[in-house]
C-alpha cells in the first residue's frame, strides 16, 4: 500500500484550525481529502509535523490538554515517522542541497525514510522530488497526477 506523508498545514486543517473564511473551504477539501485516501494509502504524521501541529494549536487558542488530544487522536489514526541522528544529518543535507528550510527538510527526510512516496503539504515546493518522495500541494485546483491516481485508481 502507499504510504503519504502529511505535513502540519494539512494536519491542522484536519484539527479545524481556521483563521480566514478561505480556511474553512481548506478544512472541507482537506477532511474530504484524506477521507478518500484512507481508503488507498497508508497515512503517516511525521514526528516533527505533529510538534509543528501542537504550536499550531497553541497559538490558535487551544489549551495545552486538548492540543495533546489531537495528536493523541491523530497518533492512532496515522502511523508516525521519527526522527533520529540520521534524519538530521539528512535534513541538513537537503538545507545545504536544496536550499529547503530545515524543518521542512527534516519531514520530507522523515517521510521518506518511513517509505513514503508522497508528501502532502501546502507550502512547500508543490512537485520537489528527493528520494522517491514527491512533496505535493493537495489543494491546488488540478490534483498532481500521482495524487489523482491514488484518489482515483482507474486512472
Amino acid at each position: 500500500m502507499t504510504r503519504v506523508a502529511l505535513d502540519s498545514n494539512i494536519l491542522a486543517y484536519l484539527a479545524g484550525v481556521s483563521h480566514s473564511a478561505e480556511d474553512d473551504d481548506k478544512i472541507d477539501r482537506a477532511r474530504g481529502l484524506l477521507t478518500q485516501l484512507s481508503q488507498t494509502a497508508s497515512l503517516i504524521a511525521p514526528a516533527q509535523a505533529l510538534g509543528e501541529l501542537f504550536v499550531v494549536l497553541r497559538r490558535s487558542g487551544s489549551s495545552a490538554d486538548h492540543a495533546r488530544a489531537i495528536l493523541l487522536e491523530f497518533t492512532e489514526a496515522f502511523g508516525t515517522a521519527s526522527s533520529q541522528a540520521r534524519t538530521v544529518l539528512s535534513a541538513a543535507d537537503l538545507v545545504v542541497d536544496h536550499k529547503l528550510q530545515f524543518w521542512d527538510s527534516l519531514i520530507v527526510t522523515a517521510a521518506a525514510e518511513a517509505g513514503c512516496t508522497l508528501l502532502l503539504s501546502e507550502d512547500m515546493q508543490n512537485g520537489f522530488v528527493t528520494r522517491g518522495l514527491t512533496v505535493i500541494n493537495p489543494l491546488t485546483d488540478k490534483p498532481h497526477p500521482k495524487l489523482a491516481a491514488l484518489l482515483d485508481p482507474s486512472v
